[in-house]
């Protein structure tokens, strides 16, 4: 039986990916941000300098090398929920799995390592706002909304950042709960107010 090409093409291209994600990763890790370049990564991941561009768009992205699942997760949250489940359930839900993945122990160091660079909190904010956006188009759809409106920018915009704030907190899972307490009583007001 033969295996189609395009499969395997695509499982090489994550696998070639994901190694040089890891390898950045260490390397960011073992001798700091500042002191790794991206030749630095292309050698001890064994691929060229153009590979790494093809994959990552700066050395920022090579830190946040799950963003892309992020956001797509934040949007089928919306989009993939059974029919008759609440949108804000729905979002707390992806919410609650996002900052466990991020506040595992052994995320510790790369947070330090994002906390300690201006550079990668300032990726870090504008790939929020992009996650925002992603969110707010799904939230629009979902309502059958031709673009999204102020309300639901305003709720992606506080479900990205209920996921910063919880990042931080002593009690990550209730300080999720506390925050999607207080964006479900004002998105229920939100859509009771709509004509």
């Amino acid at each position: 039986m033969t295996v189609p090409t395009a499969g395997r093409r695509e499982r090489k291209k994550a696998a070639t990916r994901q190694n040089i994600a890891d390898t950045a990763l260490r390397l960011f890790l073992e001798r700091g941000y500042d002191e790794v370049g991206i030749r630095d990564v292309a050698a001890e991941a064994d691929v060229a300098v153009t590979t790494v561009f093809s994959h990552f768009t700066s050395k920022e992205a090579l830190v946040f090398s799950q963003d892309e699942n992020f956001e797509h997760g934040l949007a089928r949250a919306v989009t993939a929920r059974p029919p008759n489940e609440p949108l804000i359930p729905a979002l707390r839900r992806e919410i609650h799995a996002m900052v466990r993945h991020c506040t595992a122990e052994s995320a510790a160091p790369l947070w330090r390592m994002i906390d300690s660079s201006p550079a990668l909190r300032q990726y870090e904010e504008s790939m929020h706002l992009r996650h925002a956006e992603s969110l707010a188009t799904a939230i629009a759809a979902d309502l059958a909304l031709p673009a999204p409106t102020t309300a639901c920018r305003t709720l992606a915009r506080f479900t990205v950042d209920a996921y910063a704030l919880a990042r931080e907190a002593d009690d990550p899972a209730a300080a999720v709960d506390e925050i999607f307490h207080m964006i479900e009583a004002a998105w229920t007001t939100t859509v009771a107010d709509r004509p």
